[in-house]
């Protein structure tokens, strides 16, 4: 029934619902929500319970209305997660603070962007990695990544390669987040140490890399080496590409 459902979405509608282009009625009585306010409840209702409990029927009784009465507003939950993506990335990014150069406002950037999926987790699922309708605040953080790689030469599908490593990066680390969980890693690492001590010879590499604290925690920012690494990546192509040193070391030349 759920998928029937979706296939039979306008995407027309949600495009309009999005960009602030729905028809608006003429007569009757004067709307008593509007989907900005029915977002921002549902942002409130995920971060607290998660994306697994938004529904209609939920996200109504906060305002103490019926589904069918939200319908009215939203045409349906797949609208409601895109209007409240599109509340969450509503601050940013603003890189005016960042550095002069392609690297200080793309490192702004991912730094940003990770700030949102971590208080806001369940925009992992929201925006899973498929074609879907976007609104003009998610689009604007793809225009300002590109904005700031603008100055790299690179071409326009390379830039966009960039940008797919980068968001990467941090939904990777939403990811890990997502999965945390202290007891199961703590079973998990007692039943793999027992493993390989039973099997050590059939995993050398991997016996010596554990022996040499290959799991052992350590004080490494994940999000600050993940992006050091392809941004130095990103440095070495721009060199190849011979566009010139300001743009091959992201930071502008005094």
């Amino acid at each position: 029934m759920a998928r029937s459902r979706e296939k039979k979405r306008d995407l027309r509608a949600g495009v309009a619902l999005l960009w602030g282009e729905q028809d608006q009625p003429t007569r009757g009585p004067k709307p008593s929500l509007e989907p900005r306010r029915i977002a921002q409840a549902a942002v409130a209702l995920a971060d607290a319970e998660g994306l697994e409990a938004i529904s209609m029927q939920k996200v109504a009784a906060e305002f103490g209305v019926s589904a069918m009465a939200l319908y009215r507003y939203v045409p349906g939950k797949a609208e409601l997660v895109e209007l409240m993506v599109e509340a969450v990335l509503a601050g940013g990014p603003d890189l005016s603070a960042a550095g002069p150069g392609w690297r200080p406002r793309l490192e702004e950037w991912v730094r940003q962007c990770w700030a949102v999926y971590r208080a806001h987790p369940w925009l992992l699922a929201a925006t899973a990695m498929r074609r879907q309708v976007m609104g003009p605040h998610q689009l604007g953080w793809l225009d300002a990544a590109l904005a700031a790689l603008a100055p790299t030469g690179l071409t326009a599908a390379q830039q966009h390669q960039v940008f797919l490593l980068a968001i990467g990066l941090v939904r990777n680390l939403a990811q890990q987040l997502s999965d945390a969980d202290e007891a199961h890693s703590e079973e998990w690492s007692r039943l793999t140490g027992e493993l390989l001590e039973r099997h050590a010879d059939r995993f050398p590499a991997l016996t010596r890399a554990i022996a040499h604290g290959l799991f052992a925690p350590d004080d490494t920012d994940p999000l600050e080496f993940g992006l050091e690494r392809i941004l130095d990546g990103v440095e070495a192509l721009i060199a190849r590409t011979g566009t010139g040193p300001e743009a091959a070391t992201g930071r502008a030349l005094s």
